[in-house]
């Protein structure tokens, strides 16, 4: 594909992107010797202020935590393989150091940071899921760069993500980013390993998951795959089948970003639907009904005009369900009419139905938010 067109590809992708999350790995962050190369951060910074500069969030999916704490554990060899627990000491070191050189290259940018350690539970698990996305999209709100890692000081092999790229594409499906850029050490997808092959062929664009192109990614014990493109494609489907494009470029050089726009070679995975539409598909279809909400003729007006299911417009609960649960919407004739995510338990919204928003806190003695189901979360399912 000639450099135009990687160029027209990219901006198919990203030219209409309003979040963006980048991933980057260890190996582009810190150097042999277990320190930060600062150059390659701070032309980074620079790539994402002039995403900001095109009404363009960022957020950033960081490894290196281990990486630079390790060299602080009382072993003389960087390259010896720890134990769990040294990884989750050197962890803990590290995760400070890296937030720090974070905060140090983005506030040359005006940009504010925030920390981010997240589990699989935290994304995998609905009351969870709910919590981190409206951290996140508060964050963002607010013009502040979250840079998000595993927590690797208490995850375990048993319940952890294993690498940043699935984390990158479970935070883009979360918060319903419009592209995922894993910056790597390759440029892209290839019909063979490219360092074995010499006739392997450069894949720009994939649409469909198919076998071939998980045979594409070898097998997991290659040097080509492990940790690489295998979990890459497994990243890949994750952020499509939420509507989020996927790009796997190479981030060695100054400026990844910029040169992505400008027409570098990479691979781009495309989403069929938009963040939204593939949103709204989940709930709709993918997840068991655990209760129902009966509601009055303005609230059901009110969520046919695409706002939010406020408690002042529920007249009755059915069903013992958690935070975070699927619950059906239903209209004065008893009809289901939609579904979503509700932000309270329903011990807790029987208390606060047909109040408004602003008795919550004197309701329950905590200030909760303001919706029953924010309208992201709601989809509607009988319209007439």
């Amino acid at each position: 594909m000639h450099e135009d067109d990687f160029q027209k590809l990219t901006a198919d992708c990203l030219n209409e992107a309003q979040i963006v999350v980048v991933k980057v790995g260890s190996s582009l962050l810190v150097s042999d010797d277990g320190t930060i190369k600062a150059e390659w951060l701070q032309h980074l910074a620079e790539d994402l202020a002039m995403l900001a500069d095109r009404n363009c969030h960022a957020v950033i999916v960081s490894s290196g935590a281990i990486a630079l704490g390790r060299r602080q554990l009382p072993r003389k060899n960087l390259k010896t393989r720890l134990k769990l627990e040294e990884k989750q000491a050197a962890a803990a070191i590290g995760q400070v150091q890296l937030a720090s050189e974070w905060r140090n290259a983005l506030e040359q940018y005006n940009f504010n940071m925030a920390q981010i350690l997240l589990s699989p539970d935290d994304t995998e698990t609905r009351r969870r899921h709910l919590n981190a996305r409206a951290t996140l999209s508060t964050l963002l709100q607010s013009g502040v760069i979250p840079v998000v890692n595993e927590n690797d000081t208490v995850a375990t092999m048993e319940i952890r993500y294993g690498d940043n790229d699935r984390l990158a594409a479970r935070v883009a499906q979360m918060i319903s980013a419009d592209a995922l850029i894993l910056l790597s050490d390759i440029d892209g997808l290839y019909s063979a390993d490219p360092h074995i092959d010499p006739t392997a062929q450069h894949i720009p664009k994939i649409i469909n998951f198919t076998q071939d192109l998980k045979d594409m990614a070898g097998p997991a014990h290659t040097e080509y795959s492990s940790g690489g493109m295998v979990t890459k494609i497994e990243a890949a489907r994750i952020a499509t089948e939420a509507g989020c494009h996927m790009a796997i470029c190479n981030g060695k050089a100054l400026n990844p970003i910029k040169k992505l726009l400008m027409g570098d070679k990479a691979s781009w995975f495309v989403a069929s639907a938009k963040p939204r539409q593939a949103r709204k598909a989940w709930i709709a279809s993918s997840l068991q009904l655990q209760g129902s909400l009966y509601l009055d003729k303005g609230a059901v007006a009110a969520i046919h005009q695409g706002k939010s299911l406020l408690p002042a417009g529920i007249t009755t609960i059915e069903g013992d369900f958690e935070r975070g649960d699927l619950v059906a919407i239903c209209d004065t004739d008893k009809q289901e009419i939609g579904r979503g995510l509700c932000n309270y338990t329903a011990h807790d919204a029987k208390r606060i139905i047909g109040h408004n928003s602003t008795a919550i806190q004197s309701i329950l003695g905590y200030r909760g938010r303001n919706e029953i189901i924010h309208a992201d979360d709601l989809v509607m399912t009988n319209t007439p």
